[in-house]
């Protein structure tokens, strides 16, 4: 446990230097998979019928391999890509779904089924926490809730400024709160078009 704390320790055994280390590690390997997912989108993006949102999806996956971050306004217009083929949840094919695991730190080292319940699984419950959360309001979380929040879904908020964190969630909180059960595989991929162009993130 001496030599191997971030392997055989919970979290709540880390010092506060161990903390900040550990997690920029496990950010690190989840952000391994961003550009792969991105990849993915904008393979998907010809699968996708209607010419509108054709466009709108290989416009979104362009700003965010080019360095731009995503607003909201960006994001949930394309839900109906993501309740159906070839980006619902359903449809996902194993090796987008391999990278999303990595991307919320799940092993992808599982037969397809599995993963698609595992994902399907974090994706729902980030979804009903995300509700609750907007009833209680942000504004009534401490800076440490906030990041530890903002981390859960893919932002590495361990250097960024508590206002800076707020802010992201609520914008997190915007379009979650937006998307019915169908349409969570845009939540999912959330986590990747959100947090890779946020600010401090990109290092």
């Amino acid at each position: 446990m001496y030599l191997f704390p971030r392997q055989l320790l919970v979290k709540h055994f880390w010092t506060p230097k161990q903390q900040v280390d550990f997690l920029d590690i496990y950010h690190s390997l989840r952000k391994q998979a961003h550009s792969e997912v991105i990849a993915y989108l904008e393979r998907a993006s010809t699968l996708v019928s209607d010419e509108r949102l054709r466009w709108h999806l290989t416009d979104l996956g362009i700003k965010v391999r080019n360095g731009t971050h995503p607003t909201a306004h960006d994001i949930l217009p394309l839900r109906e890509c993501f309740s159906t083929h070839p980006l619902g949840l359903n449809q996902l094919q194993a090796v987008q779904m391999r990278a999303l695991s990595r991307a919320v730190l799940l092993t992808p080292h599982l037969p397809s089924p599995l993963l698609r319940w595992r994902l399907k699984s974090l994706t729902t419950e980030i979804h009903q926490l995300d509700r609750a959360l907007a009833k209680l309001g942000i504004g009534q979380l401490t800076a440490q809730e906030v990041k530890s929040a903002c981390y859960l879904r893919g932002l590495n908020s361990t250097h960024i400024a508590d206002d800076r964190c707020r802010t992201w969630l609520g914008e997190w909180l915007q379009i979650s709160c937006s998307l019915k059960e169908a349409e969570l595989s845009l939540l999912l991929h959330s986590v990747v078009l959100l947090s890779t162009n946020y600010l401090e993130t990109r290092r």
